[in-house]
């Protein structure tokens, strides 16, 4: 890919963050572009149709036994007693 017509985004980073980037090069001429481009991102989560999606194919991640135990234990919550006024 001809680096030359790709846009460029000038950032900041902590000095630290800097070194860490710097060090994870396979070799000198590795460009920190490079070196992020291949890094692997932690999945850190899913989207409610994802969510929806794993239901339909896998069924509830919860047991019957375990949702039933939530439900008692959230049968007795009630909102806060506050008397709001409109203003």
């Amino acid at each position: 890919m001809d680096s030359s017509s790709m846009t460029n985004k000038t950032v900041s980073l902590r000095l630290d963050a800097f070194e860490r980037l710097r060090r994870a090069r396979l070799h000198p001429d590795e460009s920190l572009t490079e070196v992020v481009l291949r890094a692997q991102w932690p999945d850190l989560g899913m989207t409610a149709g994802e969510l929806r999606t794993v239901y339909a194919r896998e069924g509830s991640l919860f047991s019957d036994e375990t949702l039933d135990r939530i439900d008692e234990a959230t049968s007795g919550d009630r909102p806060p007693n506050v008397n709001w006024t409109q203003a």
